[in-house]
């Protein structure tokens, strides 16, 4: 079963992502004292998918839209990253150097409680 706390902390963190930026898996992981937990950052946005969040503001290291599979269709991640003014170097890759927004360098110091804004719970799959 997951850390259903820690995916609440994720959301928390996603819901502060301005338009026109991006953070990474592993920004999110590092910034709630998990680092090595990017791949859990990425369940917890898909436990949120079609809620508030705004988890088409999350990508890879390398900015890449791994998760777009997740949206309602391929294009969807996309299309709300350009619509926000996001670049594309290539296909399906963000300028992460120009949209890049670092939780460790933009929110109150890890271990502050961010409060989750625009959703009180998400359920996890299968509960």
């Amino acid at each position: 079963m997951a850390d259903h706390s820690f995916y609440q902390r994720v959301w928390a963190v996603v819901e502060r992502i301005p338009a026109g930026c991006v953070a990474t898996y592993g920004d999110i992981a590092e910034y709630l004292g998990r680092r090595s937990a990017a791949r859990t950052v990425g369940w917890a946005l898909n436990a949120a998918a079609g809620t508030a969040v705004p988890c088409h503001r999350v990508v890879n290291r390398n900015g890449a839209l791994t998760g777009k599979r997740f949206f309602e269709t391929p294009t969807v991640m996309e299309e709300r990253l350009r619509s926000e003014g996001v670049r594309f170097v290539e296909d399906d890759i963000v300028a992460l150097g120009d949209h890049r927004w670092v939780p460790l360098d933009e929110l109150p110091p890890p271990g502050t409680p961010l409060p989750l804004e625009s959703v009180e719970d998400i359920p996890e799959r299968g509960e």
